[in-house]
């Protein structure tokens, strides 16, 4: 019976990294959409603050109807772990993201995410001392070949080589995504509504309450509902599944799985801008 309940575990890990990991590549092409009506802080602002509203709404529908149960909930002593995660994955990788994607076409943006895999494997290896195996190191090598032939620019010269700054931006975002992956296998074992729903109300605060601050303009209801309807999907939905995957999974190969998210991105991406 343990066997069979630790096999079962297993095989529900990749199926939460790859839910986790469609959900948060499908917003990336339409967060580019949202970009031509939208301030890029006010949107990674709107995004996580739709995810922390529409996770608090649903986590109390689901514990009025006996749907959701409560799990461990988070201690003092994980405060600082949090703390870290709002301000990597919820402040500095969304407002990073919204910028590149405004000077990247948003097929090699979505592409460029993979890099977040690239980071996330490549700080449980060397800093966590994760195991890492040679499929996965090959398999990071790759995404690390791709990210320098997106980033280089097109039609550029080999002797006064211009990077694409756009893609610096994303790759940044990608690092700090990577921290925040490592760091929020810490509270793996917490509830993950409770994580996401915090990390969400806290960073999109914090980014909405900056970009208000520098006089951007609040979008129409429309962009406004478009954008909280994203940031609850995309990254409130997606990083519960992400936490869930953590557990079974471990940090190396939930990023591994979680690389497929790009793919998703760049696929929608191109009916959407051709």
């Amino acid at each position: 019976m343990p066997n069979r309940t630790k096999n079962h575990r297993l095989g529900s890990g990749p199926l939460l990294a790859l839910g986790s990991a469609f959900l948060f590549g499908a917003s990336t092409p339409i967060a580019k959409l949202l970009l031509g009506v939208t301030d890029p802080l006010l949107l990674a602002g709107l995004l996580y603050l739709g995810s922390g509203i529409g996770l608090a709404l649903a986590t109390a529908v689901g514990r009025s109807f006996g749907v959701v149960r409560p799990e461990a909930p988070l201690r003092a002593r994980d405060l600082p772990w949090l703390g870290a995660i709002v301000l990597f994955g919820g402040i500095l990788g969304p407002a990073l993201l919204m910028s590149g994607l405004t000077l990247t076409p948003a097929s090699s943006g979505a592409l460029l995410l993979n890099t977040e895999g690239l980071a996330t494997m490549a700080i449980a290896w060397l800093v966590f001392r994760e195991n890492v195996d040679r499929r996965i190191f090959l398999g990071a090598m790759a995404i690390l070949a791709g990210a320098v032939l997106l980033s280089w620019p097109e039609g550029g010269s080999t002797s006064s080589p211009q990077l694409n700054w756009g893609s610096v931006l994303i790759v940044l975002a990608c690092i700090m995504w990577g921290i925040d992956n490592n760091l929020t296998r810490k509270l793996s074992a917490a509830d993950p509504l409770q994580i996401a729903m915090i990390k969400g109300l806290a960073a999109g605060a914090v980014n909405l309450a900056l970009a208000l601050g520098r006089g951007a303009p609040l979008p129409e209801v429309s962009p406004l509902a478009a954008a909280a309807a994203v940031g609850f999907l995309g990254y409130g939905v997606s990083l519960v599944l992400f936490v869930l995957g953590l557990r079974h999974l471990g940090t190396a190969r939930t990023g591994a799985y979680f690389s497929t998210a790009p793919f998703i991105g760049a696929a929608l991406a191109l009916p959407l801008f051709g």
